[in-house]
C-alpha cells in the first residue's frame, strides 16, 4: 500500500476488499471537526463566472473595486490585483501568449462545451506541472499521478494549448487526462459551481457513499489558492472508514451509470439497493399522482408537519422502511418538478403554496441526504426566506395581530434554527456564503419578536 507522505494525523490508510484502499479515523471526530485541507492542484473557472471572479482564488473583486483586472497579455483572464496575476503567473505565462490562438482554431471550436473545458482544465494541469518541474516540487503532481486512471482511460485527450517552456511536464497529456476525469471536483459557492479543480489528496484518500459521514467544502481567501476543506458531517469514531459522495445522492436513478462510466464501480449501499426496488420501466407518476405521492412522503417523515412538530432525523433514514407505494416518488424528474414549482412560487407567489411544496421537498432531502447534509441546510434556510417574504407581504392589518402572521413567524423560527443547526456544522463555505443570511434573518426574527410582544401586550 502506497500512502501518500502527507497522510494526516488523524487518518490511517487500511485494505479495502474492493477499492485500492480506505481512510479510516484514528481517533474521535465530532461533526463540523475539518478533517483535512487540500489545495488546490489546479482549477478553471466555468465560462458564466469568466470576468466575474478571480481566475487565480476565485474571489469576486471587492465592494469598492469598479471590477477584476484583466491580464494584458490574453485578455482572457481576470484577476482580483496584481498579488493574485503574480501567484498565477507561474503558470498562467506558459500559456498566455498561445491561447487566443488556441481558443480560436478549428480543432478547438469543433469541441463540445465539456469538451473544451476538459481541454482547458487538461491545459492548466500540464501548465502547473511544468511550472513545480521547473521549481523542484513535484509534491501535487506526484499524488495525481498515484491516482487510479479512469475507466476510459483509453479515450484520447483533448487538444491542449501549446506551452511556452522548454521545462516540459515530466507526464503526457495523456496520462494526465486518464485520472482527471474521475478526479476532478466541481468548486461550488452557495452549491452552486463556480470552476473545476484538481485536488489529488482527497482523491487519493477518500472512497464514495451514497449516505456520506463526511463531505468537500470550498475556501476561497483573496490571493490564496483554492483549498477543499474535508468536514465531518456526524461523530466519527475511530476505525470508522471516511467517505464522501463522488455524486449528489438526489441522481437517484443516474448515479449508478455515473459510478460505471466515470469510476469504474458499482454501488451496492443499502440506499442503491433500496432504489432498485422502483420500477422504472413504469411511468413517471403525473402531476396529480405526484402531488399524492410528495404529500404521502410528507406525512411518513414529519408526521406532524407544524412548525414544532417538525423534527429531522439523528441518523440516516434506511430507504427500505419507506412503503412501497411512496417509494414511486424517487425519481429524479419529481424531485425536478417539485425543485422547479418550489422556486417559482417562492419567487412569485403564492408563499403558503411555495411552503407547502417546499415541506414536501424537504422530506425527500431529509431520506435521500444523511443528517447535516448542505442540500439540506440550503432549503431549510431557502424555506426561512420564503415564510419570512409571506410575512411582510401579509395585506390588511398589522400580521402581528392576526393568528397566520405569527404562524408564518413560528415557521421562520424553526426552519431558521434547523437550517443554522446544519450550517454550523458545516462552517463558512465558498464566498460569505449561507451564515450572513442566517444571521440577517435572526436579526430580523428578534425585532418582530419584540414588536410581537409589544402587540400581545396591547
Amino acid at each position: 500500500m502506497n500512502s501518500p507522505g502527507n497522510l494526516p494525523a488523524n487518518l490511517s490508510l487500511q485494505p479495502h476488499p474492493t477499492a485500492r484502499d480506505k481512510a479510516v479515523s484514528i481517533c474521535q471526530l465530532s461533526s463540523g471537526t475539518i478533517i483535512v485541507s487540500v489545495p488546490s492542484l489546479t482549477n478553471l473557472l466555468l465560462p458564466k463566472e469568466k470576468g466575474r471572479r478571480c481566475d487565480f482564488c476565485l474571489s469576486f473583486p471587492l465592494q469598492d473595486q469598479d471590477r477584476l483586472q484583466r491580464c494584458s497579455g490574453c485578455a482572457s483572464y481576470w484577476y482580483c490585483d496584481s498579488k493574485c496575476q503574480t501567484l498565477h503567473w507561474r503558470a498562467h505565462k506558459k500559456y498566455c501568449k498561445n491561447l487566443n490562438a488556441f481558443c480560436a482554431s478549428h480543432h478547438f471550436n469543433q469541441l463540445e462545451s465539456h469538451e473544451k473545458l476538459d481541454a482547458l482544465l487538461l491545459t492548466h494541469l500540464l501548465a502547473e506541472c511544468s511550472a513545480k518541474s521547473t521549481e523542484g516540487d513535484d509534491s501535487g503532481s506526484s499524488i495525481f499521478m498515484s491516482l487510479l486512471p479512469g475507466p476510459v482511460s483509453g479515450k484520447d485527450a483533448p487538444p491542449t494549448c501549446p506551452l511556452s517552456t522548454t521545462h516540459r511536464p515530466v507526464n503526457s497529456a495523456s496520462e494526465l487526462f486518464s485520472r482527471c476525469g474521475n478526479n476532478n471536483f466541481s468548486i461550488h459557492s452557495r452549491l452552486n459551481t463556480i470552476a473545476h479543480g484538481v485536488f489529488p489528496l482527497a482523491s487519493r484518500l477518500f472512497n464514495h457513499s451514497c449516505v456520506p459521514n463526511a463531505v468537500a467544502k470550498y475556501r476561497l481567501t483573496r490571493a490564496k489558492e483554492v483549498v477543499m476543506e474535508i468536514v465531518a458531517i456526524r461523530d466519527i469514531t475511530p476505525g470508522d472508514e471516511i467517505c464522501i459522495p463522488y455524486v449528489d445522492p438526489a441522481l437517484v436513478e443516474t448515479r449508478q451509470q455515473m459510478f460505471r462510466f466515470t469510476y469504474g464501480f458499482t454501488c451496492s449501499c443499502p440506499s442503491c439497493a433500496a432504489l432498485e426496488r422502483i420500477d422504472t420501466s413504469l411511468p413517471v407518476p403525473d402531476k396529480e399522482d405526484l402531488t399524492s405521492l410528495a404529500t404521502s412522503l410528507r406525512d411518513f417523515v414529519f408526521p406532524d408537519p407544524s412548525p414544532d412538530g417538525i423534527q429531522l432525523p439523528c441518523s440516516p433514514v434506511n430507504l427500505g422502511t419507506i412503503p412501497p407505494d411512496v417509494l414511486r416518488v424517487f425519481r429524479e424528474s419529481c424531485l425536478t418538478s417539485l425543485s422547479e414549482s418550489f422556486s417559482n412560487l417562492s419567487h412569485d407567489g403564492p408563499f403558503e403554496s411555495a411552503l407547502d411544496v417546499g415541506l414536501k421537498m424537504l422530506a425527500f432531502y431529509v431520506v435521500i441526504y444523511p443528517p447535516n447534509y448542505p442540500q439540506i441546510g440550503m432549503h431549510l434556510l431557502e424555506m426561512a426566506k420564503t415564510a419570512w417574504n409571506a410575512f411582510i407581504t401579509m395585506e390588511g392589518v398589522d400580521p402581528l395581530t392576526r393568528s397566520e402572521g405569527l404562524k408564518l413567524l413560528a415557521q421562520v423560527g424553526t426552519y431558521l434554527r434547523l437550517g443554522s443547526q446544519i450550517w454550523a456544522v458545516i462552517g463558512p463555505e465558498g464566498d460569505e456564503g449561507p451564515l450572513a443570511e442566517i444571521q440577517v434573518l435572526e436579526r430580523l426574527l428578534r425585532a418582530s419578536k419584540g414588536r410581537s410582544n409589544v402587540v400581545s401586550k396591547v
